[in-house]
């Protein structure tokens, strides 16, 4: 059985909320930032992205979906 784009990119924006708040709790840690830190970031915006990707792509199907009945 396949995943919805939907599920996916909701997977995907946890998946960028977590890494955020990990990059967060790094700098306050730290207090300064570091190269694991600029990765956390980068991984988040990738997730982000991916996440939004993922919905948009799964309501453009279901448009798509409803304008053939």
């Amino acid at each position: 059985m396949r995943q919805s784009p939907l599920f996916s990119g909701i997977i995907y924006i946890v998946l960028g909320v977590l890494f955020t708040v990990f990059a967060i709790q790094d700098v306050t840690r730290n207090g300064e930032w570091g190269f694991f830190t600029y990765l956390l970031v980068i991984l988040a915006t990738f997730d982000f992205g991916s996440g939004i990707r993922m919905i948009m792509f799964h309501f453009k199907i279901k448009n798509i979906q409803k304008k053939k009945k």
